[in-house]
């Protein structure tokens, strides 16, 4: 009886350092789990510091740069302020530009100019949108559209945007509506392109997944193929982003009264340089604001997006 009761007792012993044993074992486990976490913390921690401060270091140099290049340009026109290069009246200074700026302010007319082309640029930017996006998505959904709209495409998207004004000049008048037309048709045609690619290049495994849990037609489309096509979308309208301003230099350069093209041809009408060089920056100026706001809203809509060798290689 003693033998057994000390062969009981050591099992029993066993077993409970085996007991013992497991908690620590999972203990173990849990600690390094949590220092697994709280080392992938530390490290993305670090790393949206580092961005921060790369991004920060980025945006000073650009000022920087910015800042230099109106120094030199200032410092040229110091130089040639007695004509010792080339006639001053041909390169009006940075200053010069602004005191320009200044007169237009106080009598009211620079304001005009602005809204009238920014009004142009948002109507017809985002009635280009509209236009690519259902197009995108009717020639990517049903085939028949596709064969429809395809080789008409094909067969005007080689002729340059510009040639087609004179005719919505002549169809729709020389009022806001051509003008119009004309940038949104700018806009519509690169988009487009970027819209269809990005539909077509949604990832099948993406689509059998949602299709595994359950969801419709209706579901994948919105849920899945078009937030997938989202990134490809918005690099479109960046960059259909130039081709709008281009065409609306040129709309106002024919037929208009107003706007930022108007005043650079009434310029040269009347040999205005300085008013050509503010339109000039007045439009790079417009168009850096646009682009700035697309480019916040790209960041906002698609955090999880990391592009670039910065972000491809680990540190």
């Amino acid at each position: 009886m003693t033998a057994q009761k000390i062969s009981k007792e050591r099992r029993e012993a066993i077993r409970v350092q085996k007991m013992y044993d497991r908690i620590a074992a999972n203990e173990k486990i849990m600690l390094q789990k949590k220092q697994r976490r709280e080392n992938a913390k530390a490290a993305r921690a670090l790393g949206v510091k580092k961005n921060a401060k790369s991004e920060w270091h980025n945006k000073v140099a650009r000022i920087c740069s910015l800042i230099g290049f109106f120094l030199v340009w200032q410092g040229v026109c110091m130089l040639n302020s007695n004509g010792a290069f080339f006639n001053p009246t041909f390169l009006p200074s940075p200053a010069d530009v602004v005191m320009t700026g200044y007169k237009y302010i106080q009598d009211g007319t620079l304001w005009v100019q602005i809204w009238s082309s920014m009004y142009r640029t948002l109507l017809g930017f985002a009635l280009g949108v509209v236009v690519a996006l259902i197009l995108g998505i009717l020639t990517t959904s049903f085939q028949t559209m596709d064969n429809i709209i395809s080789p008409i495409l094909n067969m005007i998207g080689p002729i340059p945007v510009f040639a087609f004004l004179p005719m919505f000049i002549i169809w729709f008048g020389i009022g806001e509506q051509s003008k119009i037309i004309l940038i949104a048709y700018a806009t519509f045609l690169p988009l487009m392109t970027y819209t269809v690619d990005g539909i077509n290049n949604t990832s099948p495994v993406l689509i059998r997944s949602a299709k595994s849990l359950g969801a419709n037609q209706f579901q994948i489309f919105t849920k899945v193929i078009m937030k997938s096509a989202l990134p490809n979308v918005f690099v479109g309208m960046k960059v259909s982003l130039a081709l709008t301003f281009s065409a609306l230099v040129v709309a106002e350069m024919m037929g208009a009264s107003r706007g930022l093209g108007f005043m650079i041809t009434n310029a040269r009408n009347w040999f205005k340089v300085g008013d050509m060089f503010l339109a000039a920056a007045l439009i790079g100026l417009e168009y850096t604001v646009f682009f700035s706001i697309l480019t916040a809203l790209e960041k906002l809509l698609f955090k999880w997006k990391r592009s670039g060798l910065s972000n491809a290689v680990e540190t």
